[in-house]
Formats: C-alpha cells, sequence, structure tokens
C-alpha cells in the first residue's frame, strides 16, 4: 500500500487543484468501495476547505457484474430517476463531482453488448440536464484514478497481486506529479504550459488538421470560431478547476462533416468493460463508413451503432510522445491514463466550450456550428512517435505542428 505521506498528497491535490472546492460549496463524490482511506483524506481535506456537504456514492463492480449478468431485461430500459434528480440539484446549485476511477478493464467481458448499449442510452437520457452543467461548466468536476487488484494484475501481469497493485499506485502518483515536492505548484506550472499551447492554436485558427503516420493519413476540417481547450477550465463562477488528472492533452472539436481518410489505434481501448485492440476507422464526409478490430470487433460495432451521431468524431486532442505517462512506457488500459500518453480522436459528442459562444448555443445552434451532437463521447488513442501533423491554414498553407511524434512549435 501507499504511503500514508503520499495519499494525503493526492487527496491535497485532488481537493485543491482538480476539483479546487470553494467555500460553501457541495460535492459529490463516486468512488469504489475498496478505497476508504483515500475517500476519508479527501472528505477531510474538503471539509478543510470549506466544503459545505459531501455525499459518497460508494461503486461495487463486482455487484455490478451481477447486476448486468443476472438482472431481467427490464432494469436496463429504465434509469433510477432519484438517482438523476440529485446529480441535477446538485449541478444546478454549482456543486462539485468527483468520479474516483479504479475499474478491472474487462470486468464485463462475455456481457450481452445490448444490455450495456440500452443502459446507456436510458442513462444518457435521464442525465442530460446534468451532462449540459458539466459540459457548460455550470458545475466543476473532475476524474481521478486509483488501483484496483484486476487492473493491476492487468497492467503488471509479472507480479503477484499486491505488488502489482503497489506498482500501479506508484505509476499513478508519478503520472500525476504527486511524488513532487509540491504537487500543486507543480500543476500550476503544467496547466500554464497547456495554456500557452491552447492560445498559439487559437491564435491560428486552422481550417484543417492533417494527420500521418503508419496506418493513418486523415484530414480534420475545423469549425469557424473553435476553441482549444486543455488543462485547467474555469466554471461560470470563475473559479478554475482540472476536469481530468492527469492531463497532457490540448484539444477542441473537428467539423462534423469534415473528417477524410482512415486512422489507426496505437493502444487498446477499454469500453464498458471490453477492451477493443489494434482497430482503425475509414471516414467520409465525417462519418465512418468502414472500421476492422483484431479484438473487439462486436464490441466497437455495438459503440458505432449507440446512436445516429456516434459514428462522427466529437474531440481531437493533441498530446506530446515524450510526457510523464508516454516516458513511463505502460499501458495502463485505462483512457485516463492512456489518453495522456498519446495524441487521440473521440467519437461521439463534442464538447460546447470548442466554439466560441457555444456554452450559450442550443443543440440545434451547436449543430449548426458544426459541432456533432451524441449520447457517446469515447476516446481512443492514435497517436506515436511515428506521427506528423500539419495544420492547414484557411490559404491552404501547411505548417507543422507536431513532429515525429512531439510539438513542433
Amino acid at each position: 500500500m501507499p504511503t500514508n505521506a503520499d495519499l494525503e498528497k493526492y487527496a491535497d491535490l485532488i481537493v485543491r487543484t482538480a476539483i479546487h472546492i470553494q467555500r460553501g460549496q457541495d460535492l459529490w463524490i463516486n468512488a469504489p468501495i475498496h478505497l476508504p482511506d483515500l475517500v476519508r483524506l479527501i472528505v477531510k481535506r474538503a471539509y478543510e476547505e470549506g466544503a459545505k456537504r459531501i455525499h459518497v456514492e460508494w461503486q461495487d463492480e463486482q455487484l455490478s457484474k451481477l447486476t448486468y449478468g443476472l438482472a431481467p431485461n427490464e432494469a436496463f430500459e429504465q434509469y433510477p430517476a432519484w438517482r438523476a434528480a440529485a446529480m441535477t440539484e446538485l449541478a444546478e446549485q454549482g456543486g462539485a463531482y468527483l468520479l474516483i476511477k479504479s475499474d478491472d478493464p474487462e470486468l464485463l467481458k462475455g456481457v450481452n453488448p445490448k444490455r450495456l448499449a440500452d443502459y446507456s442510452r436510458v442513462a444518457s437520457a435521464a442525465l442530460s440536464t446534468f451532462r449540459t452543467y458539466m459540459s457548460s461548466k455550470r458545475m466543476t468536476w473532475s476524474i481521478v484514478a486509483a488501483p484496483s487488484d484486476n487492473w493491476a494484475k492487468l497492467v503488471f501481469p509479472e507480479l503477484d497481486t499486491q505488488a502489482a497493485v503497489e506498482a500501479l499506485w506508484e505509476a499513478i502518483f508519478r503520472a500525476v506529479r504527486v511524488k513532487l515536492d509540491d504537487p500543486v505548484l507543480a500543476w500550476e506550472e503544467h496547466n500554464n504550459f497547456l495554456l500557452a499551447k491552447r492560445a498559439y492554436l487559437d491564435s491560428k485558427q486552422y481550417k484543417k488538421l492533417h494527420y500521418r503516420a503508419p496506418g493513418t493519413d486523415l484530414i480534420i476540417e475545423l469549425p469557424d470560431n473553435h476553441l482549444w481547450n486543455g488543462g485547467i477550465s474555469k466554471n461560470e463562477r470563475g473559479n478554475t478547476f482540472n476536469p481530468n488528472v492527469p492531463t497532457e492533452e490540448v484539444y477542441t472539436a473537428p467539423h462534423r462533416n469534415g473528417s477524410n481518410g482512415t486512422v489507426r489505434s496505437t493502444k487498446p481501448l477499454s469500453y464498458q468493460g471490453s477492451l477493443i485492440e489494434n482497430f482503425s476507422l475509414t471516414f467520409a464526409d465525417g462519418r465512418v463508413v468502414d472500421f476492422e478490430a483484431e479484438k473487439g470487433y462486436e464490441s466497437l460495432k455495438t459503440m458505432l451503432d449507440l446512436d445516429n451521431h456516434s459514428r462522427y468524431l466529437g474531440e481531437a486532442a493533441l498530446v506530446p510522445h515524450r510526457s510523464p505517462i508516454s516516458d513511463s512506457n505502460i499501458i495502463f488500459f485505462n483512457t485516463l491514463f492512456d489518453e495522456n500518453a498519446s495524441n487521440h480522436l473521440a467519437l461521439g459528442n463534442a464538447y460546447p466550450t470548442c466554439v466560441q459562444g457555444g456554452t450559450a448555443m442550443s443543440r440545434e445552434e451547436l449543430e449548426q456550428a458544426g459541432l456533432n451532437q451524441s449520447i457517446l463521447h469515447v476516446d481512443f488513442m492514435i497517436g506515436s512517435a511515428e506521427m506528423d501533423i500539419d495544420g492547414i491554414t484557411k490559404d491552404g498553407k501547411a505548417e507543422p505542428v507536431f513532429r515525429k511524434g512531439n510539438w513542433a512549435f
């Protein structure tokens, strides 16, 4: 197990930087049941920082597996109205939401994908208002991670369970800068670095991005007046927070109908408890028109067919190959980490913050601006040390953005 000192530094970073709790703010923590020590430290620090009321919702993935395996079909055709109402109330009041991920990436392997898809649809519909508040930054929120036995064994199969868990704790702490003397200060400096990259890209207003790598030749058109996000965010009250810890990305939204070519994945994708590996997607006028996968083909197909817009891109993110997570040479089998070791794209929904004035736009106005709207948002990794990316200006000039997997400016 990690030292109490490291756990305390992690809890402090989560409270002061990730969610950046404010005095008088409510906090909802969604946490795995096997992490009481970490959760108690987070709760303690949050109250010390002035949180008003903290609700902890415990999750047991083995119970989830039993539900998906044994519950009747009608259990996946509705979502608890009481939970949707409570989460919406939290968002309306400007609260904070923290999700601690500790999933077994293969937990739901073999589960009927229709059940997973059905429940995703009803959950998305029930939580649509909550997610709108999240994406428009009415509230603060963050996703962090901690080990579980099965996740640790998947990452470090050569170690026994205890040693694997300890190794994964160490890898997580290094990825989130907990091992540095002052993690909060380190994140302030890191966020400033990402802000500088965002400002440069915003000023360029590239018309297109051209990706080239083995198995990848893809051109992505960007909407007019697009904005780059990443690192630190700011809610409507002006309070900063980090939606993902760790994060190494800056990202924007592609134009819904502007992706053409083929892209190949470079890391496994864990989707709803199943792994999808070595897959490729071919786009025409923004839509996936062909796909293949060496492993997880049916899960990939289920994801692509989740709704009418799930075959379109909602995010294009730039991440240098030389970054703490990539340099660790660890495949985490967890998107929170693997997406921050690699350039990546996301199928499905685009964030309204990726276009000027987007947070005040209706769904129809966002679609008119070129931003895809979907109940899906799934990141998949495409970057490597062999990837070059050009920014194409409005007059057709190509300028280097990435060379050999790293920033070219």
